[in-house]
């Protein structure tokens, strides 16, 4: 499960970043309704990727990619490095690919974790895949291996790839288990937009980001290590929360102070979104922002 919200400054409407068609709407955009809704996840659950999403927009490019790189993130969850052959090949953060798998007559969705600067500076995109009987998730974790091949196509409407004239914004990003993939790669383009505008001085002016995680476990929080080092390399800008329902080891010193509940649900997020507010500072005087959840 993934969720993200735009926290619009001084309630400005800007829900729209996430897609360039609708920025000017103060609409949701339509296509946040794979992300607000579980009901309608729920339902698509079993149904084939390519007929679940027909109707989403797809990069018209299409590229084969050799396995050069894996690991394991948890227990259930494998990693991919995968170096893409096409040179016009490119995504924005938050988008998914479509997965070609010789051999293999179904084609899975996975959403990329890495960072669209990570494929510019070296042809890499990073997937991490949750075991399952699915076929391909079947063969990621038994079948794949360093030098194996497979066809990638990105597609997904929801993204985050601000410009540089566009109006700052705040995140929340809100995710459960292995849905924190696409919210990654959002977070590492935000960090990205940060050391952009520190280092040039122009650029995208990023707002805040916070991110509510919630997991089994702390070993099956994903990316935790990397989502610190944001955290503790933007304090005050980049921001995180983790929750484990089912712990049963002690949580690291290291863990313990950003481990802040054992339940992620609908009352954490509203008094997150809902009911506090986000003091900013312009030209030396303190100014309020109200959270506003998009649902």
């Amino acid at each position: 499960m993934a969720r993200a919200f735009v926290i619009p400054p001084l309630l400005r409407g800007s829900a729209g970043m996430f897609c360039p068609q609708t920025a000017l709407s103060p609409q949701r955009p339509k296509d946040w309704r794979h992300f607000t809704g579980s009901c309608t996840m729920k339902s698509q659950k079993n149904s084939d990727h390519l007929e679940r999403t027909a109707e989403i927009f797809r990069d018209k490019i299409m590229s084969s990619a050799k396995v050069c790189g894996l690991a394991y993130e948890s227990e259930s969850v494998r990693r991919l490095r995968l170096l893409i052959a096409n040179k016009d090949f490119t995504f924005k953060a938050g988008q998914w690919v479509d997965f070609f798998i010789p051999g293999v007559p179904v084609v899975a969705g996975f959403s990329i974790c890495s960072s669209p600067s990570l494929l510019k500076q070296e042809s890499v995109v990073e997937l991490a895949v949750k075991y399952a009987n699915h076929p391909p998730s079947l063969w990621v974790h038994t079948k794949c291996a360093l030098g194996s091949e497979v066809t990638l196509r990105v597609g997904g409407e929801f993204f985050f790839d601000p410009q540089p004239s566009d109006s700052s914004v705040n995140l929340v990003l809100i995710a459960g288990g292995v849905g924190i993939n696409p919210l990654n790669s959002i977070m590492l383009h935000v960090a990205d937009l940060y050391r952009h505008r520190e280092n040039q001085g122009s650029g995208y002016e990023m707002g805040t980001v916070r991110l509510l995680y919630s997991a089994k476990n702390t070993d099956e929080l994903l990316f935790k290590r990397s989502i610190l080092n944001l955290a503790n390399t933007f304090p005050g800008k980049i921001m995180c929360s983790f929750y484990v329902t089912h712990q049963t080891t002690e949580i690291s010193e290291d863990l313990l102070p950003y481990v802040t509940g054992i339940m992620l649900d609908h009352r954490v997020c509203a008094l997150t979104l809902e009911g506090s507010t986000l003091e900013q500072q312009h030209g030396g005087r303190i100014q309020k922002t109200e959270f506003k959840c998009h649902l």
